[in-house]
Formats: C-alpha cells, sequence, structure tokens
C-alpha cells in the first residue's frame, strides 16, 4: 500500500497543497451526511418493514441528532491524545457497522440500537473532521478548506439521500442501506490510502485571562450556532408542509427539494470565496437574506411561485452556514480545534432537535406562514448576536 501523502513543511499550505485530503475529507462529509438523513426518505417502508409507524420510525433521526448532541464534547475530549487518522477511520468503520446492522435488523428495536451506535461514530466524526481539514493548511486557508470539505457534506442532502430513496422504493429499504454501508467502507479504504496523517495539537499555553476571553468567544459562538439551526430547522423541517400548502403535488415535492439543495452550492461558493477574507461581512449578509427568505415564504403563502423563489433564497443563503459557524469556532482559539468542532456539532444538532419541536407545535396550531415567520424570529435573534458580538465574529480572519 502506498503511503499516503504528507502535508507540505511550509507554514504557508495552501488548499492545493492539501488537496488530495481535503477531497477524501469531502467524500467522508458526503457519507457521513447520507447516513444520518438516510432514514428520512424511507421512513415508510421502514416503518412496514419492522411494524411500526411511521411516527415511530421518526424516532430513527431524532434519537440519532440528540446521541450527537449529547456524545460530541464528552467523546471527543477522551480521544483527545488519539491519533487523528486512525481516529477518523474508526467513525468511518461505525458508519459501515450502523447501516449494515439496520439493514439486516429483524426488529424496529436492533434497527434502534443501530442508528445508537452510528449516532456516536457521528459524534466524533465532525468533530475530528472539521479539525483535520484545519490542520491540512496554514490558518490563512482555512475557511476554503472547511467550504470544501462541507461541499462532501451540503452534496449528501441533495444527491445522497435522493438516490438511495430511489435505490430503497426500487430493490427495498434494507439493501439501500447496504448499499450506502458498502460506499462508507470504500470511503475509509480511500481515507487510509490518501489522508495525510496529522498531529495532534496540546491546547496553547497563554494566560489566564487570553485563555478566559477564548473561552467566552467560543461561548457565543456555539451559543448563536444552537440559535442559528433551531431557526433554522423550526422551518425546514416542515419544508415539505410549506409545499403542499401551495398546492404543488407530492410528486413535486421531491424534485423541489433536490433543487433547493442544490442551491445550497450557492451558499457554499460564497463561503469559499469571502470566508477568509471578510468572515463577518458574510456571516452578516447570510443570516440577514435567510431572515429575509424565511418572511417571504410567509408573505408568498400561498402562491406556488413566490414560495419556490423565496424558499430557494433562503437555502441558497443557508449552504453557507455551516462552515461560516465552523471557522468562527475555530478562530476564537477557545479550544483545540477537536473540541471547538465538537461542540459546533453538539449544538447544530441540539438546535436541529429543538427546531423541530419547535416548528411541530406552530404548524400544529398556527399553521404554515406563523412557521416561517417564527424560524425568521429566531434567526434574527442570532443575526443580532452577530451584530452585538464584534469580538466573537470579527471583521477579519486573522483574530
Amino acid at each position: 500500500m502506498p503511503r499516503s501523502p504528507r502535508p507540505a513543511p511550509d507554514a504557508a499550505r495552501t488548499v492545493r497543497d492539501a488537496a488530495a485530503g481535503i477531497v477524501v475529507l469531502g467524500v467522508a462529509n458526503f457519507v457521513a451526511i447520507t447516513t444520518e438523513v438516510l432514514p428520512v426518505g424511507l421512513l415508510p417502508q421502514v416503518a412496514r418493514g419492522v411494524g411500526v409507524t411511521e411516527s415511530t420510525a421518526g424516532l430513527l433521526v431524532t434519537v440519532y441528532a440528540f446521541v450527537v448532541a449529547a456524545c460530541a464534547v464528552p467523546l471527543t475530549i477522551a480521544t483527545r491524545t488519539l491519533p487523528r487518522k486512525p481516529l477518523l477511520l474508526a467513525t468511518l468503520v461505525t458508519y459501515v457497522l450502523s447501516n449494515l446492522a439496520v439493514a439486516l435488523a429483524p426488529s424496529f428495536a436492533l434497527v434502534a440500537a443501530a442508528r445508537v451506535l452510528g449516532g456516536l461514530g457521528h459524534a466524533i466524526f465532525f468533530s475530528v473532521s472539521i479539525a483535520y481539514a484545519a490542520r491540512l493548511v496554514s490558518p490563512l486557508y482555512t475557511g476554503r478548506a472547511l467550504t470544501l470539505v462541507t461541499a462532501g457534506g451540503t452534496l449528501g442532502f441533495v444527491l445522497g439521500v435522493p438516490l438511495s430513496t430511489s435505490l430503497g422504493a426500487a430493490v427495498g429499504w434494507r439493501w439501500s442501506f447496504a448499499a450506502v454501508a458498502a460506499v462508507c467502507a470504500l470511503t475509509a479504504v480511500l481515507v487510509a490510502r490518501l489522508l495525510p496523517a496529522v498531529r495532534v495539537e496540546a491546547a496553547p499555553a497563554r494566560d489566564r485571562a487570553s485563555a478566559r476571553d477564548g473561552r467566552a468567544r467560543l461561548a457565543v459562538v456555539v451559543g448563536t450556532n444552537t440559535v442559528m439551526f433551531c431557526g433554522q430547522y423550526t422551518v425546514y423541517t416542515y419544508i415539505s408542509v410549506l409545499l403542499l400548502a401551495t398546492g404543488l403535488s407530492e410528486g413535486a415535492v421531491g424534485p423541489a427539494l433536490l433543487v433547493f439543495g442544490a442551491l445550497g452550492l450557492v451558499g457554499l461558493w460564497a463561503a469559499g470565496r469571502y470566508l477568509d477574507r471578510s468572515p463577518r461581512g458574510l456571516t452578516l449578509a447570510t443570516m440577514a437574506v435567510i431572515v429575509a427568505g424565511l418572511v417571504g415564504v410567509a408573505l408568498a403563502l400561498p402562491s406556488i411561485a413566490g414560495v419556490v423563489v423565496a424558499a430557494g433564497v433562503w437555502l441558497a443563503a443557508f449552504g453557507a452556514v455551516p462552515a461560516t459557524f465552523q471557522a468562527a469556532a475555530l478562530r476564537t482559539q477557545g479550544a483545540t480545534s477537536d473540541v471547538a468542532g465538537a461542540f459546533v456539532n453538539a449544538t447544530s444538532n441540539f438546535g436541529i432537535g429543538v427546531g423541530a419541536a419547535v416548528g411541530s407545535l406552530v404548524v400544529a396550531d398556527l399553521g404554515p406562514a406563523p412557521l416561517a415567520l417564527t424560524g425568521a424570529g429566531i434567526v434574527a435573534v442570532a443575526l443580532l448576536a452577530v451584530l452585538l458580538a464584534r469580538g466573537a465574529f470579527p471583521r477579519g480572519a486573522g483574530h
């Protein structure tokens, strides 16, 4: 087996220098996100296959998210001294075992247990992969590297879920999980061959005041990240309800979601272009567009064209959010890059879970338009936090 390429010793390692490693990390993010949301498109088949209701089968997504939220930080801290590349490979092996176990499980209880296993791997995976991408390049290129790696996760939403859902509809849901397990195994081989090993850095030696300030900035970033994801998923969890409320047919919802997912690549492009040069401006602009898009959805209902356009604007802007907050957390210097990534991972998933719960209450009691306005209001709170917290969200990337 050939040796993994080593990163250039130059302190100014560029994205081009680390291209192979960044590409395989992007592929790993693709399979990770596909694994996380795979049950979404297969809920009816899974429910019938193991003899439960669709609402019960939906818990497979909820349980996964809360396992990640609860375990990301403690598991990352517990594994902080382990070599990064073997640890990343171990998380990919966990995905393989989880998906394979779901494919073979005879009961819902065993399917749920297999999903918990996947959630444990996921809790570590994103903490390690975020920090890994940052370690492959010099600090000047952190934002661009994170954007490219995050693109793999976006493609997981755009392509991974529709393809695996189509496969499940054609040959059965168990084969869909088995196929994703096989792709995860192939990805582990690529990571083993192409990803350079990186050193585990010690926590930076700083005086107490500097360390305290860094932790305070990190707390602001991850707290804002929680609110941001809560607002996003208050609405996005029920986007099918919004689309159906316009009179769009059920058969057209899937293609619409595919288009919305693809539009997220526009936000990723913006992040890649501006995140290293103007992180604060990018963050403020992105969040302002999301608020405007959500308000536009509420005002446009029940017009199909108006809702589709407004939702497209909203979701295109959201494509920049994951990389933006990951980079902001790393630049606070409030923790090692792995632990900072763990906090981003945990708070994102916690926000997703809370947002889905808030959205379920609003859409049931008030309807689609108030749902979109509620999400806009929550994101506006996060936007206000960014406006006020100049230290946590500085103008330049060199903070």
